[in-house]
């Protein structure tokens, strides 16, 4: 019997040892990412919305610093300003820069990339083996205050944000990590770049194929803000707006962009 307790305890150390290898292996592959547990969701837009189930995810600390880019640039040139078709990005992409491979002092190396389209900032996530979060993971990790998943009746997490919309655009923008970080440990949301999602230009569509002729068009160009009933509504819709406005090829001085992993689905 005694042998036997021996023998168990013996496998309890080892099964113990291998979980702590495996966690501190998974920690490693998800550096600079912050575990957010999804949930139920329900967006502010449009005029049917329903409660979302957000799965499980990773997601960037921060935004993709100038110097990730410069890095990501270098390893893939056909990314290169000079090498960039204007179909996948107009002729503001990365015009900050001082060169192709060069920085320059309009771009810190550790301030958030801008003047990158949404498929350069994909293929970055996609080169990562990540993705651009869709617009529901954004607003999920977005809706946290400092102590709460999520803030967003509270006054004074609005106003912050609509505090943030109305200041002049700083550029170049500070260096990440500057601004507010929130419940799940992600930093700079709503206060310091404007940032990509995947799914950007589905903020307009239903998302029911027979009504996808009828946009709602209070959503665009913020005209849905005007009839906002509270800061949460208004902050919201001025997102939405501003995605709605956007094309893929676009290069925008304040707009950059992070990344999210999803977790694969247990067989």
């Amino acid at each position: 019997m005694l042998q036997c307790t021996n023998i168990l305890k013996r496998l309890i150390s080892i099964l113990i040892t291998a979980s702590i290898c495996c966690n501190v292996h998974a920690q490693t592959a998800i550096a600079d990412m912050a575990f957010i547990e999804g949930g139920i969701y329900t967006p502010l837009y449009g005029n049917d919305s329903v409660p979302v189930q957000v799965k499980p995810f990773y997601m960037d600390i921060a935004p993709v610093t100038n110097q990730q880019f410069l890095e990501f640039v270098e390893q893939y040139p056909k990314w290169q300003r000079d090498n960039t078709k204007r179909l996948f990005a107009d002729e503001m992409y990365l015009s900050h820069w001082k060169n192709n491979t060069e920085l320059g002092n309009n771009a810190p190396s550790n301030a958030p990339v801008t003047h990158v389209s949404w498929f350069a900032a994909k293929a970055y996530c996609e080169c990562q083996q990540k993705t651009l979060p869709s617009i529901d993971e954004w607003e999920i990790v977005a809706m946290a205050g400092a102590d709460k998943k999520d803030a967003r009746k509270e006054e004074n997490y609005n106003q912050r944000i609509l505090d943030w919309y109305e200041k002049p655009s700083s550029f170049p923008p500070k260096e990440v990590k500057s601004t507010f970080k929130n419940y799940w440990g992600v930093y700079d949301l709503n206060s310091l770049i404007w940032e990509w999602t995947y799914d950007f230009n589905s903020v307009l569509i239903s998302g029911e194929s027979r009504k996808d002729g009828a946009v709602d068009r209070n959503l665009f160009c913020s005209a849905g803000a005007v009839g906002a009933t509270d800061l949460m509504n208004y902050a919201a819709f001025l997102r939405y707006a501003f995605r709605g406005s956007l094309k893929a090829n676009y290069n925008i001085k304040n707009l950059g962009f992070r990344c999210v992993k999803r977790i694969p689905l247990k067989k």
